[in-house]
């Protein structure tokens, strides 16, 4: 096992070190959560937990001088943008949005309330700023995605299995609605790396068995999984269907090989979690989000499941072990 950490910039806590600081007595602020991820889901309390601690850290205790406010959409559009109305009528300092599509749908209720968005792939494509270095409106935050993250999901998955020459890509056109900056790049890179990129869109949880076993009918397949709350919400019958099918499959988050997909290779959520306390503190003492660059990711992390690759058949090379950050035995 492994740790390996890609530094693409300096760190928000080398810019703004972690000091608590008091404040005034009776000084309450208000700040809003609204998340993609349902409220049960097990990756959930990791996420507020370093928030939270990120926010201690800093002199903002829930209840004491903060209040922290949070809703819930996950996977639904319209619930997104009815909690983004719902939680704007409250008038907080600040509201985390997980996800593009909870950070649209805030977009369009508020260009006054400062916005921190996480899990954000093209905040430019999606309009949500006008770029990393500067903003320019009530938003700013930190993305998940590197589009390098495309050429190694692929030579992952030749690696693990050489004889792939299909790779069906899988997303919710809904919730991922920046999914081309994706599919575009993959289908480019696909030729050079001897294998056809074909995309697999799906809208609801009842279409992902009938795609992956479409997908499965050609002989050596692969499966890409984006990183999406709706991929991410359904990651059980995800994980079910790719077993079923004997289909190779790579992620882009480690709850997917935790909970017995093959692999995964991308951002720690957690980490971003974390980072998104300091712009709140930020914010909360004056700073505004266009003054705030956004901030790209910086480490990435390779899980490997050992009992998924047995049991579809495949020997995991030597180097690629050595290459992980994690190993499920």
């Amino acid at each position: 096992m492994k740790r390996r950490e890609f530094i693409a910039g300096l760190g928000v806590t080398a810019v703004w070190p972690i000091v608590a600081r008091a404040q005034q007595p009776g000084q309450m602020r208000r700040v809003g959560i609204l998340m993609g991820l349902p409220e049960s889901d097990p990756d959930v309390p990791p996420r507020i937990a370093v928030f939270r601690e990120g926010l201690g850290k800093l002199g903002w205790t829930d209840g004491v001088n903060i209040q922290l406010e949070f809703r819930w959409a996950p996977g639904d559009t319209a619930g997104a943008r009815a909690c983004a109305t719902e939680l704007v009528s409250l008038k907080p300092d600040a509201i985390v949005a997980q996800s593009t599509y909870i950070a649209t749908a805030l977009q369009r209720a508020t260009d006054t309330i400062p916005i921190i968005f996480v899990q954000v792939v093209d905040p430019v494509g999606a309009k949500l700023v006008n770029s990393f270095s500067q903003p320019g409106g009530n938003i700013t935050g930190f993305t998940n995605y590197e589009i390098s993250l495309s050429g190694k999901w692929t030579s992952l998955l030749r690696d693990i299995e050489p004889e792939i020459e299909r790779i069906g890509v899988m997303y919710d056109p809904d919730t991922l609605p920046v999914y081309g900056l994706y599919t575009d790049h993959l289908k480019a890179i696909g030729p050079k790396l001897g294998v056809d990129v074909i995309s697999s869109p799906f809208r609801n949880a009842a279409e992902l068995e009938p795609v992956i076993r479409a997908f499965a009918g050609n002989p050596k397949s692969g499966l890409l999984v984006l990183p999406d709350v709706t991929t991410s919400k359904n990651r059980t019958t995800i994980i079910e269907a790719a077993a079923k099918y004997r289909l190779p499959s790579i992620y882009s988050y480690a709850h997917f090989p935790k909970d017995g997909g093959l692999m995964s290779y991308g951002v720690d959520p957690v980490d971003l979690f974390a980072k998104s306390a300091a712009y709140v503190d930020r914010i909360l003492r004056g700073a505004k989000p266009a003054e705030l660059p956004v901030q790209a990711p910086t480490q990435f992390q390779l899980v490997i499941n050992r009992n998924t690759a047995t049991s579809l058949g495949l020997a995991i090379p030597q180097t690629l072990l050595a290459e992980a950050d994690e190993v499920i035995e």
